[in-house]
């Protein structure tokens, strides 16, 4: 049976060539000869901002999607004015019978790693949501089957390509700071447990993580590229729940409470090779505005990143650089770089689609967030010991 392909008013035409040919480092238009099939595994919240991107890319057919939940998949892409898609309820059935190129994992956490493994192993590339998956052991199974496959898997982190992530890392690797020693490192809602579509984040049997998994991977991030991703040795961690487990939280859902069985608080110390110590904090919900600023420590200088009021993926305002010059304590002030309206979620899409059609490596690594992912484990097993752990990542 031929499929339909999809069309739609945001599909065709000059916007997404223009939006990306304002990027210079992104490159300047796109083959619309060489199409693309995109399957999207898990039809779920975050799949609606993947299907959106997708359909602004004038060389991509979304042609199939499955998801655990009969009707549901195809429910969500009459919702999005998608028509000839197949649906499937199991992904494997989908992997085996379409011709695809590529898929977007939009599933549980707790079902990442499977997924991605079972794309990457039918030979298509995979861009997989955050966080990559729960456990470190998984993360280890997901990039031997990259390994394997030699596709592309890139990891769903955004903010990579918000022009103050890439100022913040050009700052670091500049050696301006000299030698980093210390990073502090966080972020945190006010009031922002991830209920609006359900309780799929904050139940044990399907997120597996909660605050520490969800944003936490971001600011992990945020300072492990701009160091350049050490090796992490030694974990201390804590996780605890203080307002997602109380009915009072939830104003028209008190029984969500009962379902809660993972983090909205965590906090932890960890040692990095180079002799780098992070100072970790992150939250879903506390009695604060902030639980800090990210700072990072230089022989040199010093860079203070104001913090957002709900970890956003950007910087809360301009950056401060602290440093000594001509004999005097100064300070240098960083203007904040506009996005100049680009869509972080659609330079996420457009680099993970490029890549795939010219062979290129990941934008986002899996290498690179085995290392975030394994002190995300590291947080939970210390947590649960009560005391530090060693982190062994195996060999791939």
């Amino acid at each position: 049976m031929a499929m339909k392909r999809i069309t739609s008013r945001n599909q065709a035409g000059d916007d997404i060539l223009n939006l990306f040919k304002k990027d210079n480092e992104e490159g300047a238009g796109v083959d619309v000869r060489r199409r693309v099939r995109v399957g999207i595994i898990g039809t779920g919240w975050i799949a609606a901002a993947h299907i959106a991107s997708y359909l602004k890319m004038p060389d991509v057919d979304v042609v199939a999607g499955a998801d655990i939940v009969e009707g549901k998949a195809d429910a969500f892409f009459e919702r999005h004015g998608v028509s000839g898609v197949h649906t499937y309820t199991n992904h494997r059935e989908m992997l085996e019978k379409e011709r695809l190129d590529c898929v977007s994992v939009c599933t549980y956490n707790r079902t990442h790693a499977q997924c991605a493994i079972d794309a990457l192993n039918a030979g298509v590339h995979v861009l997989l949501e955050k966080p990559m998956c729960v456990t470190l052991e998984e993360a280890v199974e997901i990039l031997r089957a990259e390994k394997r496959s030699g596709k592309v898997l890139s990891i769903g982190f955004q903010p990579r390509f918000d022009p103050n992530m890439r100022k913040i890392k050009e700052i670091v690797q500049s050696g301006e700071l000299g030698e980093v020693y210390y990073i502090q490192t966080g972020g945190g809602r006010r009031r922002g447990i991830p209920v609006p579509f359900g309780t799929s984040f904050i139940e044990e049997r399907t997120a597996g993580i909660g605050a520490v998994g969800d944003i936490g991977c971001y600011s992990l991030d945020m300072v492990l590229n701009a160091v350049g991703y050490p090796r992490p040795l030694t974990v201390t961690g804590f996780r605890g729940a203080f307002f997602g487990n109380k009915p009072e939280y939830y104003r028209t859902h008190p029984e969500y409470a009962q379902k809660f069985g993972v983090d909205d608080f965590a906090a932890a110390f960890v040692r990095l090779e180079g002799g780098i110590v992070l100072d970790f904090r992150i939250a879903w919900a506390m009695n604060m505005d902030t639980p800090g600023d990210t700072l990072i420590f230089g022989t040199k200088a010093g860079l203070r990143i104001p913090s957002t009021e709900c970890w956003n993926g950007t910087v809360g305002g301009p950056m401060k650089a602290y440093m000594q010059f001509g004999g005097m304590e100064t300070c240098m002030e960083i203007p904040v770089i506009e996005n100049e309206g680009i869509d972080l979620f659609d330079r996420k899409i457009r680099s993970f689609l490029d890549a795939c059609k010219d062979g290129g490596e990941a934008p986002v690594p899996a290498s690179q967030i085995l290392y975030n992912q394994a002190i995300i484990d590291g947080i939970v097993r210390s947590s649960d010991l009560g005391q530090e752990v060693k982190i062994v990542i195996p060999d791939i």
